[in-house]
């Protein structure tokens, strides 16, 4: 088989296409994200948003110059992709509401992947994962259904993610050295404010 050089790019393309949630809506990269990443970064997963961010430092080995803050944009929390292009896709949920999410795994790569909830402010983990794959994640051509369309509970979160953008769900998969992030962002009700007891008196 013979390949032009026009045929190049597209093959690259097509090669470092991998994975991402399609259910529930995913963050996806906007101007917010050009303005604290880079417009590289931007235009490389509007290209192709499957990718992966050591792919795109492998393709920028001079780093990215061009308005990316390292402060602002954490290419290792939702791929850097910014809450402000994201508002219209927040969901609501409580706590005990059952979500179903679809994944879309364009080329497998065995691997190691994870589901939960992520503080944004401080990218760790509340709680306990909601849903872990410990191995053979994506490991085969046509993974098994559990993989791509399976559910997680949300838990109790102890007062935290009311607020839109402090709070994602977020699928997590590691294979070969790659990093495959999908975000969904999302809110629970603030508890409600207790009533305090009022003591009763005793007459004289």
């Amino acid at each position: 088989m013979k390949l032009s050089l026009a045929s190049l790019p597209g093959l690259a393309a097509l090669v470092s296409s991998h994975g991402l949630v399609q259910k529930p809506a995913a963050r996806q990269p906007g101007d917010a994200t050009g303005a604290a990443c880079g417009k590289t970064m931007q235009n490389f997963y509007q290209i192709d948003n499957t990718s992966y961010p050591e792919a795109l430092l492998r393709a920028n080995p001079g780093g990215l110059k061009d308005g990316y803050d390292a402060k602002k944009c954490n290419l290792f929390l939702c791929k850097g992709y910014q809450f402000a292009d994201n508002a219209a896709r927040v969901q609501a949920y409580k706590p005990g509401d059952v979500v179903d999410m679809e994944v879309w795994i364009r080329i497998p790569h065995k691997g190691y992947a994870n589901v939960s909830v992520v503080d944004t402010a401080s990218n760790t983990v509340v709680g306990s994962p909601l849903l872990v794959w410990k191995d053979n994640y994506a490991a085969t051509a046509n993974p098994p259904k559990d993989q791509t369309k399976f559910s997680v509970t949300v838990p109790e979160l102890g007062g935290k993610c009311t607020t839109a953008g402090a709070c994602v769900i977020q699928w997590y998969w590691l294979g070969q050295g790659q990093t495959y992030e999908s975000c969904i962002d999302f809110t629970v009700p603030a508890a409600a404010p207790s009533t305090p007891a009022i003591r009763g008196r005793t007459p004289k």
